[in-house]
């Protein structure tokens, strides 16, 4: 996964009641805000607010676990790797710029990219903008205690993994920023820009150098962004392009891939630790899955993951009921309502997490019942072509 995707915009403010707002850690202090002050603002990065961070919360003893894991991962984690030469590489999707028919293909791929609306192009150009801060995701992979690639060519199965894993990941991010490039439908300075922005400014997710709270989310990462990539094939396929719907297809199955691999992860932890998983699965959920993207901005637009992200609900890329049913795919498949033997902690978070999807449904049920018309925005990397932010009401 890039670790990536669009920001699901809930209508309703309400539904942070669910703990989609900073709360009480089941095992860690209260964490609070604090807003970057106008006098630290750097023009390499916007001014944004961040959490005070918590760090290094996983006892040290359960170090232990990852390490007696080593074997483990390398017959059960690496066999969800594909070996370089099978792979496909961007090049098998785009016009060959060696060939004598390289002007007539790419003059065949902007024909079919003019088919294709404007609010299309924002769901695909902010889903690639997410594939291509990839430095920022294989960061964050290595700040987890226990599994992080210690000299950055490590022999342990962790350090492999990860490392491959990025390698895997790369190809989005070059696949679809040529094809948007060769289009000729978006402004690729604009993009450019946010991709440098949003590396810079890095990720907040939470995961306290914890490789539970880190596996957690990028298990619910990489479902996002198979759904996500997913739907923009499903569209690109409804608006004629077949090539467009074949690349994101593409993508999809290599993030169905991933996914793969690091939900048995976490099902490896829940047979292992069943407390301490379910507690870091109650954890994560209650401060919410950011999604990796929320700090980008373009220069212009102080909101625009937020815009980004109601424009992807409004044509169902990735919308409130797809976090919903992530969230009741991954209880499903760690078993964790079956859970037996837990703790009155491990009882109430188990009772959160396997309660949580149907709350989060109904206050979206409610809340696009009270959908009305909302702002009709510019954005940049369509040259600023306006685009409305979500339906109006009938």
């Amino acid at each position: 996964m890039a670790l990536k995707l669009t920001s699901v915009t809930f209508q309703s403010q309400k539904i942070q009641s669910l703990g989609f707002s900073p709360t009480p850690n089941l095992r860690s202090p209260r964490i609070s805000m604090a807003s970057t002050l106008p006098s630290s603002y750097k023009p390499f990065s916007p001014p944004r607010e961040v959490h005070i961070q918590v760090t290094h919360s996983m006892p040290p003893q359960k170090i232990e676990i990852f390490k007696s894991l080593e074997g483990w991962a390398e017959e059960n984690i690496l066999i969800h790797l594909k070996p370089v030469e099978s792979c496909w590489q961007p090049q098998d999707f785009l016009p060959d710029a060696a060939s004598d028919g390289f002007y007539e293909q790419v003059e065949e791929l902007r024909k079919q990219a003019k088919e294709i609306p404007d609010d299309y192009f924002v769901c695909l150009i902010g889903d690639m903008i997410t594939e291509e801060a990839l430095p920022t995701y294989q960061t964050m992979l290595n700040t987890l205690d226990g599994v992080r690639d210690e000299t950055g060519a490590s022999p342990t199965s962790w350090a492999i993994w990860t490392r491959a894993w990025t390698a895997e990941e790369n190809r989005h991010g070059d696949l679809l920023n040529k094809y948007l490039y060769l289009s000729g439908r978006v402004d690729m300075k604009q993009i450019e820009k946010t991709i440098q922005y949003l590396i810079g400014s890095g990720m907040d997710p939470r995961t306290e150098n914890s490789p539970y709270l880190g596996f957690i989310y990028t298990s619910f990462q990489e479902r996002a962004t198979f759904i996500s990539h997913g739907s923009t094939a499903r569209l690109a396929k409804k608006y004629g392009d077949e090539k467009l719907a074949r690349i994101c297809g593409t993508i999809a199955s290599d993030e169905k891939r991933h996914e793969t691999a690091y939900t048995k992860i976490v099902e490896k932890l829940f047979e292992i630790d069943p407390d301490g998983t379910v507690l870091a699965f109650c954890d994560m959920m209650k401060k919410k899955i950011s999604m990796p993207a929320h700090l980008m901005y373009d220069g212009q637009d102080d909101n625009l993951f937020e815009h980004f992200g109601a424009v992807a609900q409004r044509l169902g890329v990735y919308t409130a009921k797809d976090y919903a049913d992530i969230l009741e795919f991954l209880v499903g498949r760690w078993n964790v309502e079956k859970i037996t033997g837990l703790s009155p902690e491990g009882r109430q978070a188990q009772d959160y997490v396997c309660g949580l999807a149907l709350r989060i449904r109904r206050l979206e049920e409610r809340a696009q019942a009270r959908v009305k018309e909302t702002p009709t925005i510019p954005f940049s990397w369509i040259f600023n072509r306006q685009l409305k932010l979500s339906r109006q009401e009938p």
